[in-house]
């Protein structure tokens, strides 16, 4: 197994302000495409240059796009975000479409999410004055003198009747009725039978 992970820069999982909660603010502010004009890996990042890259910046003007072309190098993005992260990308024989691909995502995301080892799977700016919840944070304090073995607190749990139960006893005290019903019926037919022989 490899120790790689222990070197990269360590945090906690958040969306920096303004992201998707009221004003949107991009978080990328600048990227730099550097590229080669003659050399073939460069041949994607040349076409999204040509033919996508003035779509690309209308569509983000809080985007400063840089062109730097490099003799004899290999294509690289560099992207800049606004809490001072940067993530070098080498896109060397990429296709136009990846291309795209990637500067959609670069624009999208606040930091290389990849870089970074989370401490823990949760964080808050705001804690809790009263700790983090337990399942005794509601408890009596008397239970703090109580003498063990004690046979209220070891008694099961008892909850009141579950749907099923009550629509089971409805339909048990409608079944009741229904027979009372028959049953009185039959008494007042029998009654009937037996004043009409008389």
């Amino acid at each position: 197994m490899s120790n790689k992970y222990l070197f990269l820069k360590s945090g906690f999982p958040r969306a920096p302000f303004g992201l998707g909660i009221g004003r949107y603010v991009c978080q990328l502010q600048r990227i730099t495409l550097k590229f080669c004009k003659n050399r073939g890996a460069s041949q994607g990042i040349r076409g999204f240059i040509e033919h996508d890259l003035v779509n690309y910046a209308k569509e983000n003007p809080g985007v400063v796009v840089y062109v730097k072309p490099r003799r004899h190098r290999q294509p690289v993005i560099v992207a800049e975000y606004l809490n001072g992260d940067r993530q070098w990308m080498e896109v060397a024989n990429y296709s136009r479409e990846d291309i795209i691909k990637w500067m959609e995502l670069l624009r999208t995301q606040f930091h290389n999410g990849s870089s970074l080892r989370l401490r823990k799977l949760w964080h808050t700016e705001f804690p809790s004055i009263q700790g983090p919840w337990t399942p005794f944070t509601f408890r009596n304090p008397m239970l703090n003198l109580t003498q063990f073995p004690n046979k209220e607190l070891g008694a099961a749990v008892k909850l009141g009747p579950t749907a099923t139960e009550q629509l089971v006893e409805l339909f048990k005290a409608q079944q009741l009725t229904d027979n009372a019903v028959n049953d009185s019926c039959q008494n007042v037919e029998e009654t009937s039978i037996h004043v009409q022989r008389t």
